[in-house]
């Protein structure tokens, strides 16, 4: 791909509001990103793979409905279905299928309470065949998963309701 080509691909994927963009041409790869991920283009000859440097925007809020449309009764009912705010929400990096074991009978990488350390595999999200291991970036424990296994995640979605230690 021409140089002129890649530079307006990457200042699209900087203005627009994604996060990742992959192009095949002619038998060869061209992934555009804007968080790094552990790449299966990297032994490919075939492949290019740009990663856009700075913080990755934060996913737009989802729309409210007006206060006054609510009934009255409703927000005591959902009161006890709220999750605990008391910890840090661990999120998606990436658009896929999330899984809490290596294989279907495996054991899961980790369980609610249990104390991870800095880079331990917290989950698996599959996206486009290829399997990203997501890993913890500090210390912590494990309050809450918010995901069940096997179940589609999108861009920015909370994984896992974390301490930090």
């Amino acid at each position: 791909m021409k140089e002129e080509l890649i530079r307006r691909l990457v200042k699209i994927v900087e203005e627009a509001n994604i996060a990742e963009l992959e192009i095949s041409r002619w038998g060869k790869k061209l992934r555009i990103s804007k968080y790094p991920t552990n790449s299966a283009f990297a032994g490919n000859s075939n492949s290019m793979h740009y990663v856009i440097p700075g913080p990755v925007a934060p996913a737009p809020p989802a729309a409210q409905p007006p206060a006054e449309a609510k009934p009255a009764a409703e927000p005591k009912e959902e009161a006890p279905a709220a999750r605990p705010q008391k910890g840090v929400e661990i999120r998606s990096p990436m658009v896929g299928t999330f899984y809490r074991a290596p294989a279907p009978d495996a054991d899961p990488y980790v369980e609610v309470g249990d104390t991870v350390q800095k880079g331990q595999v917290l989950c698996i999200i599959e996206a486009m065949k290829l399997m990203n291991e997501i890993e913890a970036e500090f210390p912590c424990k494990i309050l809450d998963i918010l995901v069940e296994n096997a179940q589609p995640v999108e861009y920015n979605q909370p994984l896992f309701l974390v301490e930090k230690l």
